[in-house]
């Protein structure tokens, strides 16, 4: 949950005219990191859940994508972006040890 305050807090100082794309798209991403985890734990089975999980884990490394390439366009938002990133690859590592985990 902590990503997700951070990155609402990033995308509140992109400009206007990335309203209704970029802003949308990072905060989709942040959104569905959490959310698939969610859902994912309320599956029956550890197959289900791993799913959900592979699901999340492409989700963090779409938001890094993107990340980089608004730190490029918005030179401003380098600092703030570079921020995030520990916490991102922690939680990329935390996904990819679980679904290691779940695999048969």
């Amino acid at each position: 949950m902590t990503l997700f305050v951070e990155i609402y807090k990033i995308s509140n100082l992109l400009p206007t005219e990335e309203k209704f794309n970029l802003v949308v798209q990072i905060r989709k991403d942040v959104v569905s990191i959490s959310s698939n985890i969610a859902e994912g734990c309320s599956k029956s089975s550890d197959i289900h859940f791993k799913k959900f999980l592979e699901d999340s884990i492409g989700s963090a490394f779409e938001l890094e994508s993107q990340l980089i390439g608004t730190s490029m366009v918005y030179p401003n938002l380098k600092e703030p972006i570079e921020n995030v990133f520990p916490l991102l690859t922690e939680i990329q590592k935390m996904l990819n040890a679980l679904i290691e985990k779940l695999k048969p």
